[in-house]
């Protein structure tokens, strides 16, 4: 009896299981899982037929974990490299144990039949292997005595580089064959993302804020190039083998390869079929076009393959083709496709946008995988809902929406769910339009929120634009709020890709400056909806300070200006969300207070003047700065343009914007100079202010 048939992890793995501290056999046992996982990758991901439930295989995989770190018994090819290793600095580039070329291809069936007539020729009648030729990244994977050693892209069909440590982490490559394979083995195939899993991926990316991948192949190759094998551990990639490259045992025919292929345990498609004729193989693309929304992974066309191998030897190659191949390609879909499933995409107010997730489609030369809904009302009026297939548009040919349903699939319409698929806040209807009620404590609105609150229509933080705003959230420095950004310490930021001392050292002084911003930035920066820089003024002016307005009534908020029924009422539905509220309790914790409005008419003595502010002023807060010139009737932006008059240079300057001043003409301003125009512009106002009262006491007089 050998090991295999005394193994109790195979078929019914006991639940009481001996503790890793008493193992008598620790490296037996370890075999054992491994022997054991192995099968049951094979039955999940290859054979879609598992034995044991999820529940029992994490039991067993972890327990392999523990021993293999308990025990110091790590081997190259066990299953628990599935969970990725260590991150490379760069992908190695490596010649190909035989050349990857490409397949010439057309979608016309003419340009198939000449093809046809050409093997006719040259080698008379022949059989044809036909495979689907699937959308994904060519990998060549290579075995040394049955045991996986790299893994390489086709590159440039000579060379490509080498993503062995993330093609490990793939369940359905095995790291060991099984059966009576060859010695040597360098094998072709296909990895790619199930169809239904890259929805699925695509759905969680859209409602943490993400972009999504347009289709399933640039999520793929993407993937697979990753630097951290962790990263593609987590994507769901799938591979099919059809091809030996190489071997220390001849096989005479493609179609005998493939049953090779799957007696040594790589997946093949299970849609491949011999046609005795082109007239075959023809018929065969045309049924794989009818039946191509119905599989789970994405093709374009089909391959057929002279089936004999010393047929195709003697065909042999051109420089970039293999004569014995072509690729009859499908029609492109165009502009009618399925919705696979809808998303809702958080924005920085709350609103949920429904983002439909479709079968790929061609839209004017684009492939569009996603589309707008627009909102819950115009999903409701076109009864647009899951399975539906449907007519996309291209707005101003950039933003893909949908534009009616030309097939109904479904009953009804898509319906938005009561919570916020991410904070599980209650979801709100304003009119057409759905809101998330989390608010700053919603973790898909973080990012932006943290952007938003960092920007110049925000409090003007310089130094923390978006690709920066990503990395403190990647790292975890910043995990529940823009409060986070006040914790942030000189050590946690130099450890960041591209950051040094002085970067961190700016960024932290920026933060401090920003603690005491005008009440009117401070308003515009936290993301009340509907409340901008004009309308956080006239709020700022009527209430005075944070309390006051966090504290009025919807009767006194409809008192101020501009403030109508609609925006009084999520004024008072923000202040009294507990989770808006506790972000702002630890601001102030954190020693942010927004400064009093001050009670004095707006001037207009800046009128037209537009600053730029970098580094750190003296005497005042950045944000304090800004105040003043808006207040004047001047504007602050953000960036440098040739619409700047002065950029402003205070201590720790950054160098980009003195860059782009410097190529814009753009004068600088010290920080002794801004003062000077300050006080200017200050003098003028008060002149300004004093005419009038003196105007209005002359025609009181004469009255």
């Amino acid at each position: 009896m050998n090991e295999s048939d005394q193994n109790p992890y195979l078929r019914d793995p006991p639940e009481d299981l001996t503790p890793i501290d008493e193992l008598d056999e620790a490296e037996r046992e370890a075999r054992r899982l491994r022997e054991a996982i192995r099968h049951h990758d094979r039955r999940y991901y290859v054979e879609n037929d598992p034995e044991i439930a999820d529940r029992t295989y994490d039991t067993l995989f972890q327990r392999l974990v523990d021993i293999e770190e308990s025990f110091g018994l790590q081997i190259p090819d066990s299953p628990t490299r599935r969970v990725g290793g260590e991150p490379v600095e760069e992908l190695e580039t490596v010649e190909h144990v035989a050349p990857m070329l490409s397949i010439q291809q057309s979608g016309d069936a003419a340009d198939v039949r000449e093809f046809a007539e050409r093997m006719d020729r040259e080698i008379g009648e022949v059989t044809y292997t036909c495979e689907p030729k699937f959308d994904g990244v060519s990998i060549e994977v290579v075995y040394d005595e049955g045991v996986f050693e790299r893994a390489v892209t086709r590159g440039n069909g000579r060379e490509g580089d080498d993503v062995s440590a993330n093609v490990r982490t793939i369940r359905s490559i095995p790291q060991r064959l099984r059966g009576e394979y060859p010695d040597f083995l360098a094998v072709r195939g296909e990895i790619f993302m199930p169809r239904d899993a890259f929805q699925a991926y695509n759905r969680e990316r859209v409602e943490r804020g993400d972009e999504p991948f347009a289709n399933p192949r640039n999520a793929t190759a993407g993937t697979i190039r990753q630097l951290d094998p962790t990263v593609t551990a987590e994507r769901p990639l799938d591979c099919f083998f059809y091809d030996i490259l190489d071997a220390s045992e001849g096989i005479a025919t493609h179609w005998e390869e493939l049953d090779a292929l799957e007696s040594y345990g790589l997946q093949t498609n299970d849609r491949a079929e011999l046609a005795a004729d082109i007239d075959e193989a023809i018929a065969y693309r045309d049924r794989l076009v009818e039946d191509r929304e119905g599989l789970n992974y994405e093709i374009d066309g089909v391959v057929i393959k002279v089936d004999e191998k010393a047929a195709c030897e003697e065909l042999g190659t051109t420089s970039r083709h293999y004569r014995w191949a072509f690729a009859y390609k499908f029609p492109a879909r165009a502009g009618e496709t399925a919705i696979q499933d809808v998303a809702l995409q958080v924005g920085r107010t709350g609103r949920l946008t429904p983002v439909a997730l479709l079968d790929p489609v061609d839209v004017g030369g684009v492939t569009v995988s996603r589309a707008s809904l627009h909102n819950p009302a115009e999903i409701e009026e076109k009864e647009v809902n899951v399975g539906d297939v449907v007519r996309v548009e291209r707005a101003g040919d950039v933003i893909p929406y949908v534009d009616e349903v030309v097939e109904k699939r479904s009953s009804g319409y898509f319906e938005f769910p009561a919570t916020c698929p991410v904070c599980d806040s209650a979801i709100e209807r304003d009119g057409p339009i759905a809101f998330c009620t989390g608010g700053l404590a919603c973790p898909a609105q973080l990012r932006r929120s943290v952007e938003y609150y960092a920007s110049d229509s925000g409090l003007d933080i310089e130094g923390l634009g978006g690709e920066r705003v990503d990395q403190l959230l990647e790292a975890g420095l910043v995990e529940e709020s823009v409060a986070d950004l006040y914790r942030l310490e000189r050590a946690d930021l130099v450890e960041l890709e591209g950051w040094g001392q002085k970067s961190a050292e700016n960024l932290l002084a920026e933060l401090e400056a920003s603690k005491s911003p005008p009440l009117f930035a401070f308003l515009a920066a936290i993301g009340i909806p509907h409340v901008g820089r004009a309308t956080a003024r006239e709020l700022a002016g009527a209430f005075g300070d944070l309390d006051g307005l966090m504290d009025a009534s919807e009767d006194e908020l409809r008192e101020v200006d501009e403030i109508g029924e609609v925006v009084a009422r999520e004024i008072r539905d923000f202040f009294d969300s507990e989770g808006n509220r506790r972000v702002l309790r630890e601001l102030r914790e954190a020693g942010v207070e927004p400064e009093r409005a001050e009670d004095r008419e707006s001037g207009d003595t800046l009128s037209g003047l537009t600053v730029v502010f970098t580094g750190s002023l003296p005497d005042r807060t950045r944000s304090e700065a800004q105040g003043l010139i808006e207040g004047a009737g001047g504007s602050v932006t953000g960036s440098v343009s040739g619409n700047t008059d002065y950029l402003v240079v205070g201590e720790n300057p950054g160098s980009s914007k003195r860059e782009d001043a410097a190529d814009e003409g753009v004068p600088e301003l010290t920080p002794e100079e801004f003062e000077a125009l300050v006080d200017e512009s200050e003098e003028a106002d008060r002149q300004e202010q004093q005419e009038s009262s003196n105007q209005r006491t002359l025609e009181d007089t004469f009255q």
